[in-house]
Order: C-alpha cells, then sequence, then structure tokens
C-alpha cells in the first residue's frame, strides 16, 4: 500500500515572499479564511489566479496582501462588488489601495479613547433618561465592550458634554445640539471629501493613474486632513464671535426696551 505523502508545512505569514510558494490550503491558513471564500473571491475576480506548476496552484505574497485587503475593507463596511471595482480602479494593486485606505482611515488626533465601567457612567448621571443613554450611544460617545465595559471613543468631547451640563444646561439639550453638531459635521466632512474626489482623484482617474503620482496622491490626502479641522475651527471662531455680538445687542436692546417696574414698598 503506497505511504500517504505527509501535510506540507504551514509557513507563517511573515514567510511568505514574493515568490509563489504556497497552496491555496496554506493560503487560507495564512490570511485566516477559508479555501472555499478564497475560491468564491478568486470566482467574483477580487484575486488574481495563481501561478500553476504541476497541475498545482501557488500563491504569492500579493495574493496574501489583496486577501488581507478585502478583510479590512469588509470591516469597513464596503460589499464584494464595490471591493472589485476599488480593486479595478487602481489596476489591482493591493499595495496601493491599502496606502489608499490607510491614508483615509488614519485618525486625525492623538488623543486615544478610554475605558470605563457602567458604574462609572451612572455616577452622578442619574438625571440621564434610558433615552437618553440611547441617544450617546448612537452618538458614537459610547462603544459597549460587553462586561458592563463601554469604550468613550473621544474623552475630550465627553469632557465638553459635561461642562455644558455642569453649566445647569439639561442633559436632553446638550445632547439634542451634540447629534445636530454631528449631522453638521459630517455635512462638512463629506464636502472635504467631495473637494478632494472632484478635483484631485477623478482628474487623476481620467489621466489613466499615472505611476509617478501614486505617492502624490496619497500625500495630498494627508495633507487635506490636517488642513480640514483648522479651517473649520478657524470658521468657527468667526461665525460664533459674529453670532455673540449679534445676541449680545439683542439681549441688551431687549434690557434697555424693558418698562423699569418701581419696587413696592412695604
Amino acid at each position: 500500500m503506497p505511504r500517504s505523502r505527509p501535510p506540507e508545512p504551514k509557513p507563517p505569514a511573515d514567510a511568505v515572499g514574493e515568490r509563489a510558494d504556497l497552496t491555496v490550503e496554506q493560503l487560507a491558513v495564512t490570511v485566516g479564511m477559508s479555501v472555499r471564500n478564497i475560491r468564491h473571491h478568486h470566482s467574483r475576480g477580487l484575486l488574481p489566479p495563481p501561478e500553476v506548476r504541476k497541475r498545482v496552484g501557488y500563491y504569492s505574497a500579493d495574493h496574501v496582501a489583496r486577501l488581507r485587503l478585502v478583510v479590512d475593507l469588509q470591516a469597513d463596511g464596503f460589499n464584494l462588488a464595490t471591493i472589485k471595482r476599488m480593486l479595478d480602479a487602481s489596476n489591482g494593486s493591493a499595495a496601493r489601495m491599502l496606502g489608499l485606505r490607510n491614508a483615509l482611515m488614519q485618525p486625525l488626533e492623538s488623543e486615544l479613547p478610554d475605558v470605563v465601567t457602567g458604574d462609572e457612567l451612572r455616577e452622578g448621571r442619574s438625571e440621564l433618561s434610558a433615552q437618553d443613554l440611547e441617544l450617546v450611544r448612537k452618538l458614537g460617545l459610547l462603544i459597549p465592550l460587553g462586561g458592563d465595559r463601554y469604550e468613550r471613543a473621544s474623552p475630550g468631547l465627553v469632557k465638553a458634554y459635561e461642562q455644558v451640563i455642569a453649566l445647569g444646561i439639561p442633559p436632553t439639550a446638550a445632547l439634542a445640539l451634540a447629534e445636530r453638531l454631528r449631522r453638521d459635521c459630517k455635512s462638512i466632512a463629506r464636502r472635504f471629501l467631495k473637494l478632494y474626489t472632484d478635483e484631485l482623484w477623478e482628474p487623476f482617474v481620467q489621466s489613466g493613474q499615472p505611476e509617478d503620482r501614486w505617492d502624490e496622491m496619497l500625500e495630498t490626502i494627508g495633507t487635506l486632513r490636517e488642513i480640514a479641522p483648522e479651517a473649520v475651527l478657524a470658521m468657527f471662531s468667526l461665525c460664533i464671535a459674529e453670532e455673540f455680538e449679534t445676541t449680545s445687542a439683542r439681549i441688551l436692546g431687549d434690557q434697555v426696551r424693558r418698562p423699569q417696574v418701581p419696587n413696592k414698598k412695604e
């Protein structure tokens, strides 16, 4: 009876070189994906064909990068059809797409989230209703981690909210303002990204995505991400100064026009 061939060794992820040397089973282990899913991605055009040697397909580091990029983009909320279009637009380069994704997803601030318990959240906040707490969660201020633990995505924003409450403003009114601010800020963010796509990205695509301009396009995203918050803050400073001046004039004018009521002598 012929002896069965021992299974091929499973190389670690960092041992994958440029040469195609992974079988589909080894590729599955390297990227943490089932063989079935890999073949599904191949059939959808998300993965280029392997190098075939003696009727066995072998995969390279580029295949690994492509599959990891697909997983990351799915985690970002993109469906497979959209991912396919994105890869096609980048001429199939996973490295380019990964660089583009990282440039777009890189955090703006150095502020780090922190983790608090449910008891810490409820301390001194008995005035918050269940509806208010749900709105806090929807606004992304708190992310449930399980086990009565929560991540505060922006401790600075939470601190600002607490300071507003300390002024005597009802929590519901403060949260309503936070909800409106989120909508306005998302609208502003979309406008900045539309500026990038309309004026820079689309002309780049129409020019055939020249190889020597890819680094420039990625650097431009980083520069725009730095400019955007500075421009918003500067414009907000101008606008709030104008609004304070208008409101002050109205309040003082009302005070002057209000008839004085004489004090009654007891």
